[in-house]
């Protein structure tokens, strides 16, 4: 078995720099560790942090792909952010004028949860508990 440690970063391809920094940052609230431009590949570098964890690199190119399909495609199905009160969170998405799916409940643990896309509708996950 690998000695693996912790998962150190999750990397996200966005197709609009300015407005997913914007969703990440002002909306999501992560904290901005550092921040390249990559003149070379026409490409910003977003290094963000969840409290004191380093967490999400966000990329920018010049004409990315679209994502195939929504959860259900082979690769990422979604990122989960683990939240204390959902109802507070849903609100506060709202506030920013992000619409949440309806909450729903983990048939295993009894959990609520709740999905919203970012901005190029990556499906990300408010968990609470």
């Amino acid at each position: 078995m690998l000695p693996l440690l912790h998962v150190h970063h999750i990397a996200i391809i966005c197709s609009n720099y300015a407005r997913s920094k914007q969703f990440y940052t002002e909306v999501l609230g992560l904290r901005i560790i550092r921040e390249v431009h990559r003149a070379e590949r026409q490409s910003w570098k977003l290094d963000l942090a969840l409290g004191e964890q380093y967490v999400i690199e966000l990329f920018s190119f010049p004409t990315p792909p679209a994502r195939p399909s929504h959860p259900e495609a082979t690769g990422l199905r979604h990122l989960a952010f683990a939240v204390a009160d959902l109802d507070a969170t849903v609100q506060l998405l709202t506030t920013h004028g992000v619409a949440s799916e309806p909450i729903r409940v983990d048939e295993f643990t009894g959990r609520r949860f709740t999905f919203i896309q970012d901005p190029d509708g990556l499906p990300l996950e408010f968990y609470e508990g």
